[in-house]
């Protein structure tokens, strides 16, 4: 199972790829049922989703909560900017840990590749600074480890 990979573009942005043994129909349900993503998307282990709002439409709202189990926790909110069912998103958020980060403008892509998926994930952040600090919080280390998750305990199910 291959890891994500992660590129520095410019000053501002990053962008992340990750291929799964999955087709684009399952990889983007499990990206925007709100059913599923608690059961993937929790970073490390030792966290889990402890809310997760996904209304999936322009203008729709996201909310979604982490904790621990020794009573740490953050949260995101953000907005649907727009939607290509099966094939991309595009959204900001803002986490909240506890303070705001500035917006991160995430486009996500689902295409085909082969058998699998191809996943191509870009933020987009205000400055060079935040983007060291997003990636300093060992954000690539919380992605993959929800993205195996997701690979091996999800996709096989969806």
């Amino acid at each position: 199972m291959p890891p994500l990979s992660l590129r520095l573009i410019g000053d501002t942005q990053v962008e992340v790829v990750r291929h799964f043994d999955a087709s684009p129909a399952q990889v983007y349900r499990a990206h925007t049922d709100p059913d599923i993503m608690p059961l993937w998307l929790t970073g490390p282990d030792g966290w889990r989703m402890t809310e997760c709002v996904s209304d999936l439409r322009p203008g729709g709202g996201i909310r979604f909560a982490w904790a621990d189990d020794h009573g740490a926790g953050f949260h995101l909110t953000g907005e649907y900017l727009e939607i290509e069912p099966g094939a991309r998103i595009v959204h900001v958020e803002r986490m909240f840990l506890p303070d705001p980060t500035p917006d991160n403008r995430v486009e996500t892509r689902f295409e085909a590749d082969g058998r699998g998926t191809r996943l191509v994930m870009t933020m987009t952040v205000p400055s060079a600074e935040v983007r060291k600090a997003m990636l300093d919080t060992g954000m690539a280390v919380g992605m993959e480890a929800s993205y195996a998750r997701l690979e091996t305990r999800v996709l096989t199910a969806v």
